[in-house]
Parts: C-alpha cells; structure tokens; sequence
C-alpha cells in the first residue's frame, strides 16, 4: 500500500493544457475552445498555475499573464498563424507539425524542469486528436531524461473526428485516456481503449439569475398577442447530428394540428443550412430573417420585434451570452434534440437559465425525462410534438422541470468538474508512485529529496537548453 503524504493542491501541483482552440477569436471554432479557456479559468481561479498552450492570434502577444500570473496563455506557431488568417484550422496539417515538433521541448525546458527543481507535480492534459502526437513525444522526451515519474499525463477525447489518426496503442501506453460521458466511453469501447470519464463543467455566472422583465417582453414579442403560442429555441451549428430537420417537421407538425409556434433559430454557415431551411419552406412555414451587426440585449430585442411576423425567426447575427441565456428562459422549450452527442453543453446551459432542454439520448447522462428535461429517445418529430403538447396541458410540470433543471446544472459548475478530476488524479497519482507533500513540506524534505534527481536532469538536459529544437519558439510564438 502506498501512503501519500498530502493531497494535489495549488502548492504542490501545476497544469498544462494542450489544445488547438483556445481565448482568441482566431482560436475559437466550437465548445471545443470554450472548454479550455474556462477549465484553464476554473483551475487559475482555485490557485493552480495553469499554462495553456494553444493556436493564437498570430498578432497577439506571444505569451500572456492573467488572473495574477497562474494563468499563462502560450500562443503557439504565430509565424505559421500569419501565414493562414482564417482561424485556427486554416492551414491545419503545417499548424500542426510545427506544433507536434516545438511543444514537447518547451514543456519539458520551462515548465516540468523548473517544477521538478521545485518538488510539484505537473499535470499535462491534452484535447482531442491534434494533440494526440505531441502527448506521446513529450511522454518519450521527458522519459529520456528521467522525469517522466514526476508528471501526470491524461488526454481527453471530446469528439470522434480523425480517430483514424490517432496511435492508439502508443497513446493508450504512455498517457491516461479521458472522455466527457459515459456514451463517449461506449463509443471508445470500440477502440479497444477504457477511458476516464471527467465532464464538461459550466462557469458559475450562467446560474445568475436573467432580468424577469426582457424575458417577458421577449415571450410577448414570440406570442404576438396569442398566449397559446408555443415560443421555442433551437441554437448549433448546422449539422445533420443536431437533427435540424427533425425540429423543424415537430414545428410544422404543430402548426398543422392547430398549435401555433414561434421559432427562433440560430445556426452557423454550414451547407446544411439550406437544407433545413428548404424543408420549412416546402412545409409551409413562414421564415423572418432578423439582421444586426454585434448587438447587445436591448437592441437584439427590438431587432427581432421589427422582423415581419413569421413561424420562423431566422437570427442571422452573433448572439451574446446575455441574449441567449434571457431566450432559453423565455422559450416553452429549447430544442437541443442532437442525435450524436457527446456531452450536450447547450442543453446543461438551458438548464442553468431555468430553461426547459429538450435534449436527445446520447452523451447527455445528466439529463433525466420529466424530471430536469425532456429526453427525446427517436429520431420521430411526433416524439417531441407529443412531449410539448403535455407540457402545454401541465404548466405545473414546467416549473418543477425549471426547477430540477437548473440544480442538475448547478452540479456540473467548473468547480465541481475540478474536484471530479482532482480525485482522479489522486488515484493517478497513487498508481505512479507519485508522493504528493503536504503544504509544509514543499520546502523541506520532499524538495531536499528532489535534489539529486534534479541535478542530474539539468545537467542532462543542458544541451537540450543550447540545442532546442530548431523550429522551437523562444518567446512561445
């Protein structure tokens, strides 16, 4: 049995994140960069020192500190970025060899040795399958000289694009496996890999409570005069997993059966745009497209007010945070009724605003029908027709819901998530032999006992330090 002196805390352990997507704009292409950049937020705002080393704004600075220095933002392979202005999969395949060739030295020089000299575990956890590369070359890097023991390896897997990439034998040897719920760990079963599961989080500022009065004023706009008009909401990307057009058949099944609705929707730029929009127009539902140019609360509200009336409210403008917490309280329901999903973000977000999420039966494990959603089982719009309708005749049943819904999310807030992962990595930590020191003894025994151990890898790895990779970035750029 092996005793652990202490506990991981700010003290004795620090975090690296590797990600494609990250913060900037340039580096934000899905909840893929939502994610990092508020785990690494959550994880600073606890007091760990965090760096997260991402694609960047090729124009940003190289490296930046916030909240007070723990959280080290690295923008990595700028010059490249310069190269390909269109966000961070633009020029993808040379962003990523650069990436894969220059990280691994600048972990192992700046982060894990100045760590180990300082008696902390450092916890590296890469995302998704860009980073799969360069979790194995650091593992073999910091293994050449001798510290490999010392550092906690996980990498996590948020979506199943480019698998067939992925070295699955090596990975699965050289660093823990993660997933974000427990239909992503099925569908890993298939890869013949058993990974942890550690979900998603939110950030604590999407339970504030949303100003009763606009959402009243945006339920009387959806209505137009008719309480009994369903408002509804559907928000994603334009994607065939998000079943669009199964939303879409409910919305017109509904109108025809008596039931007037009120859609807002708002997609991305992707081709299967055209096709859920063409299955609305040949079923007969009228489309508004609602214009603005970067719009707060107020004049989102009046630009949808202005829009001709209509069964569908095309919201044809980027949507801030403020704008769609207030909808997902507003609607009778927010259709995040995904077919393929492996965690379900939108919906434990609708949960939060006291929204009521009509989620589908994938990798949303929080979601429990009746109780804090509506689970919609089929790919049948008549499924979700039949739900609404009850919810209609039971208003009841929609508060409770509200209700159940926004305690479910407050389980799932950053700082929950956080503890998750910290247990797991306490049991990580016991199968490697790692000895985590108590705060007070970071600067006595366990830092003396290091002492040796860390000579002899400066004196290694000093000409690693002359000698860095050739396409390393000394300024992280």
């Amino acid at each position: 049995m092996i005793k652990l002196d202490g506990a991981i805390s700010p003290e004795n352990t620090l975090f690296v994140l590797l990600c494609f997507e990250g913060p900037d704009v340039y580096s934000t292409a899905g909840g893929l960069g939502t994610r990092v950049s508020e785990l690494s937020e959550a994880l600073a705002t606890q007091g760990y020192t965090t760096h997260l080393i991402f694609i960047g704004d090729p124009y940003r600075a190289s490296t930046e500190l916030r909240m007070d220095g723990r959280l080290i933002l690295n923008r990595w392979s700028q010059w490249v970025s310069r190269y390909y202005p269109n966000g961070v999969y633009d020029g993808e395949e040379q962003k990523l060899y650069d990436y894969n060739e220059s990280v691994p030295y600048h972990i192992f020089n700046e982060i894990v040795r100045p760590a180990v000299a300082d008696g902390k575990t450092v916890v590296i956890m890469g995302e998704d399958w860009h980073t799969a590369e360069v979790m194995c070359r650091t593992s073999d890097l910091l293994a050449w000289f001798g510290v490999r023991q010392k550092v906690l390896m996980l990498w996590n897997l948020n979506s199943l694009m480019s698998l067939h990439r992925v070295n699955w034998g090596r990975l699965n040897y050289v660093t823990t496996l993660c997933t974000v719920s427990k239909y992503m760990k099925h569908k890993m079963w298939n890869l013949g890999v058993n990974p942890l599961v550690i979900p998603n989080g939110i950030p604590a500022r999407h339970l504030d409570p949303v100003h009763p009065e606009t959402v009243q004023r945006l339920r009387e706009i959806a209505r137009r005069g008719d309480p009994k008009r369903l408002f509804l909401f559907k928000i994603g990307r334009f994607d065939p997993d998000k079943r669009w057009v199964m939303a879409i058949e409910a919305v017109a099944r509904m109108k025809e059966s008596g039931h007037p609705v009120t859609l807002f929707v708002r997609g991305g730029i992707e081709p299967h745009g055209a096709e859920v929009f063409g299955h609305a127009y040949h079923r007969g539902l009228q489309i508004s497209d609602v214009e603005a140019q970067r719009p707060n609360m107020a004049q989102c509200i009046e630009a949808i007010e202005r829009a001709a009336p209509a069964d569908i409210y095309n919201l044809r403008f980027f949507l801030p945070e403020e704008c769609v917490r207030t909808t997902y309280a507003a609607a009778d329901a927010t259709l995040a009724n995904s077919g393929h999903e492996p965690f379900g973000l939108v919906a434990l977000e609708v949960m939060a605003a006291q929204g009521i999420a009509v989620t589908g039966c994938t990798g949303e494990d929080y979601a429990i029908s009746f109780e804090n959603s509506i689970v919609s089982e089929t790919d049948d719009p008549d499924e979700i027709v039949g739900y609404l309708l009850y919810l209609m005749r039971h208003p009841d049943e929609q508060e409770r819901i509200r209700v159940g819904g926004q305690e479910t999310a407050r389980q799932f807030l950053w700082d929950r998530v956080i503890e998750n992962l910290i247990g797991k990595l306490e049991f990580l930590a016991r199968k490697q032999n790692i000895v985590l020191p108590s705060n007070h003894g970071l600067n006595g025994a366990s830092k003396a006992s290091d002492k040796t151990a860390e000579q002899n890898v400066m004196a290694q790895a000093a000409s690693v330090s002359v000698k860095s990779h050739p396409r390393q970035p000394q300024s992280g750029s």
